[in-house]
């Protein structure tokens, strides 16, 4: 894997609570609990969670399909 390539996946990943809130419009006490409940497409890594970006996006796009 390159650096450059690297750096991109770093850029598609948003990390907490918060972050993955902001992204899908919800607030940080309905989204962790949506976390919590395993609702999301997300991971808890070393305490934090994290979702990639185009996951939660194309998620929520199946849905309104």
């Amino acid at each position: 894997m390159t650096l450059k390539s690297e750096h991109n996946e770093n850029i598609a990943l948003v990390w907490g609570c918060t972050g993955i809130a902001k992204i899908i419009g919800r607030s940080a006490r309905a989204t962790f609990h949506m976390l919590e409940k395993g609702e999301l497409p997300a991971k808890k890594v070393g305490g934090r969670w994290v979702a990639e970006r185009g996951k939660l996006i194309a998620f929520f796009m199946e849905d309104a399909a």
